[in-house]
């Protein structure tokens, strides 16, 4: 059978026009089936904790059940490569956090390049970082351990989750402020046990998975390390007051494979971002000592990268690395 030309064309211009149809059909119905927020941390901490927390307000606004998976290990690796290999559909999310930027320069032979790689979806909120330490630790002020770690350098115990974590860069760029000299003890698992028990004197940890061990006396707040004081800990002082210049604010965010249609990106950023706005859950969030990061998925990215560059210069004035 021939076809005319007139037809041809018409059944040319259908075939070239379904993609962009499949495409929109995606955006339209989205989601329709459970997804997953995949966390590189473990159960209980501040990352978890607040992913928790966007998860819940997906799975309300957009009728199907996003999940938290935490993929541990390899310094958020493991979870950030599980989502670079995800179908860019907008069912496999990334939480992304400081500690990804920070790799960004970290790890020298890692299989995915996370600022090409990873779709900005919406940042969710900073999070201040606070300095904490055992109450056996004599120190009562930043001033007071700087001057008890000079006198004692070496002998005291610094835990972070990780080597290259943003809880341990965190503590390299005090040590570098400062002139002391801490015992770095990175965990795999919980470093709180080791903490609580005054194995290890001191971390720096994000305040979500602090507050209650700060207002239960179990551990002592030495210092935010954000530029300004919390309303949630209105009494501690910025490390910045004692050493000038200091800023070590931590954040969150979501990511999505690249290549995910960007009408679905549209939509998770506009659904987070009116959760941000939301007066309960901002609330839980700012009673966890986060500020909400309402941001376009452009200006994320462009955040993402100004922190990897800012740190990138702390990696290598340390000369951190990673076997």
């Amino acid at each position: 059978m021939t076809l005319r030309r007139r037809d041809f064309l018409h059944l040319s211009a259908g075939a070239a026009a379904l993609p962009a149809l499949s495409r929109f059909a995606w955006a339209d119905t989205y989601p329709s089936r459970s997804g997953r927020i995949i966390v590189g941390f473990p159960p209980g901490t501040s990352s978890d904790i607040c992913a928790r927390l966007i998860g819940q307000w997906l799975s309300e606004k957009l009728g199907q059940q996003f999940v938290v998976e935490n993929k541990t290990g390899a310094g958020t690796n493991i979870a950030a490569e599980a989502v670079v290999q995800a179908t860019p559909d907008g069912y496999s999310l990334l939480w992304i956090t400081q500690t990804n930027a920070i790799n960004a320069t970290l790890y020298k032979s890692l299989k995915f390049n996370f600022i090409k790689d990873i779709e900005p979806v919406a940042g969710v909120i900073t999070v201040p970082t606070v300095m904490m330490v055992n109450p056996a630790v004599p120190a009562k002020t930043v001033g007071e351990f700087i001057a008890y770690a000079k006198a004692n350098p070496g002998k005291i115990n610094m835990s972070s989750p990780g080597i290259g974590s943003a809880n341990h860069v965190l503590g390299e760029l005090f040590q570098m402020m400062t002139g002391t000299k801490l015992t770095h003890i990175p965990y795999k698992g919980s470093q709180f046990p080791d903490l609580l028990s005054g194995q290890v004197q001191v971390t720096f940890n994000p305040l979500p998975s602090s507050m209650a061990f700060i207002k239960d006396g179990k551990l002592r707040a030495l210092a935010v390390t954000a530029t300004k004081r919390q309303p949630v800990l209105p009494d501690v002082p910025t490390v910045s007051e004692s050493v000038p210049g200091y800023d070590g604010t931590a954040w969150f965010g979501i990511g999505a494979p690249k290549n995910t249609p960007k009408d679905i990106v549209a939509k998770l950023n506009s659904t987070i971002n009116a959760g941000l706005a939301d007066p309960a859950l901002k609330k839980k969030l700012e009673d966890l000592g986060g500020v909400p990061m309402s941001v376009t998925p452009a200006e994320f990215a462009k955040f993402i990268a100004n922190e990897a560059e800012k740190w990138a210069k702390v990696v290598k004035f340390a000369n951190l690395k990673v076997d």
